[in-house]
């Protein structure tokens, strides 16, 4: 994925205009603060296995830009007009040309695919071609490419890797088309969504609370798989669920529970799994025939606890799709490039500072104090939204920042109208 306004001058030496040369030294900017956020965020991912659920009590992780500016703004859509027109131009002027392909290309090293790597970037307004075309991976090479790796949702290592590799040699003209459909997607909905809402924008797999239009938090999600998406929809959060049974939908039943009982005839008791009857009977695993589709006629629930795939807390919105948004036992996957892996779902990541949010005006002194307390006590407690929260899971995979950066992700349900374009590794 790629692109972005130049500056100085592009690498067919033609000049760049003043608004690309400010993006461009904000970008800088903004590049040394995701690394070290990244640095940061990189730290607390080894630790995310043995502190479990504390990992949400600290700050807040993030790769996304700093603007608080709303994804769903008419800010956005100006930003997006003007992303485009630059996309055009260096459509017009040839596009870039690809980087071969090389294992790895990090600081210190000295490559000949170092020069492709400046002149592309130089061409997308994320090196400057001042800088000099040398082979040797510096300093303003890696401030580039952190940058490159900002703006295209992968994770900010200033390591030039397979996943990386991918996202910069998307041409151009996808880049171009990209902003062009998504263009229509934000104008349809930069309206009055109301004075507190939530945005999911699936193909960033990343969440925004939104009010009296400027963004209070931004939040790391995980979202669909390919062949079980997430859904284009508008819904209301009405109530948060603490510490809540999972009911597992006869899809998972089907497609992963019978599966794994196949593989492993102690599943259901080691992720403490319930079964039971239509009248309410529980049964054990031993009793139900797990060569066939038996276990479709019987319900399943998790109990709670710090295994239960919901984690500690589901945020409640009926819909006709049945999904919901939801904390997770799994927080290592918020630390991937390709946070594509539910059932349709969504998993958010510091997901007590959204509830926190949402609770803010609902009786009973919602304080994060108790939301804290509340999850430690394990016990199964509904609070409702004194005035139900508009959420919009919308799917827009380019747009133009606030600060004059473009942003692209991968297309990763093939909604853009595109053709394949490269799919984001882990």
């Amino acid at each position: 994925m790629k692109k972005q306004a130049g500056f100085g001058t592009s690498v067919s030496g033609n000049p760049l205009s003043r608004r690309q040369l400010l993006g461009y030294g904000a970008g800088l900017v903004a590049a040394g603060a995701l690394a070290s956020k990244a640095q940061a965020q990189n730290a607390t991912q080894m630790a995310q296995v043995e502190w479990g659920s504390s990992f949400d009590g600290g700050v807040q992780v993030s790769r996304l830009p700093s603007t608080s500016v709303p994804l769903l703004s008419e800010q956005t859509v100006q930003a997006t007009e003007l992303a485009l027109q630059d996309y055009i131009r260096i459509e017009q002027q040839g596009g870039w040309q690809m980087v071969p392909a090389t294992s790895r290309l990090e600081l210190g090293q000295r490559h000949p695919n170092v020069i492709a790597l400046r002149q592309r970037l130089a061409v997308s307004g994320d090196f400057d071609p001042n800088a000099g075309m040398s082979d040797i991976f510096d300093s303003y090479v890696e401030a580039a490419v952190k940058r490159f790796q900002a703006r295209h949702g992968l994770l900010v290592t200033g390591v030039v890797g397979e996943a990386m590799l991918s996202a910069l040699n998307v041409p151009a003209s996808t880049r171009r088309q990209q902003l062009e459909t998504n263009l229509v997607r934000l104008r349809s909905m930069s309206g009055n969504l109301g004075q507190r809402y939530v945005v999911v924008n699936i193909p960033a797999a990343s969440i925004e609370a939104v009010e009296d239009g400027i963004v209070h938090s931004r939040h790391i999600a995980v979202v669909g798989k390919a062949d079980r998406p997430s859904p284009v929809m508008t819904a209301r959060i009405i109530d948060i669920n603490f510490n809540p049974f999972w009911t597992v939908p006869a899809s998972i039943v089907r497609k992963d529970l019978i599966p794994k009982m196949q593989a492993d005839p102690g599943y259901l008791t080691k992720n403490k799994i319930r079964i039971y009857t239509q009248r309410g009977e529980e049964l054990q695993p031993e009793q139900v025939n797990w060569t066939t589709d038996e276990a479709t006629n019987y319900m399943f629930k998790q109990d709670p606890g710090d295994i239960n795939s919901l984690g500690s807390v589901r945020i409640n919105l009926p819909n006709k799709d049945a999904v919901y948004m939801h904390d997770t036992p799994a927080k290592n996957i918020f630390g991937e490039n390709a946070r594509f892996h539910s059932s349709g779902c969504v998993r958010v990541q510091n997901v007590r500072e959204l509830v926190s949010w949402l609770l803010k005006e609902s009786p009973g002194d919602w304080t994060r104090q108790k939301i804290d307390a509340v999850i430690r006590s394990g016990e199964r407690i509904d609070a409702k939204i004194a005035q139900p929260v508009p959420v919009y899971w919308v799917y827009i995979s380019a747009w133009g920042g606030a600060d004059g950066v473009p942003q692209f992700h991968d297309d990763i349900y093939g909604r853009d109208g595109i053709g394949p374009i490269a799919q984001v590794q882990q």
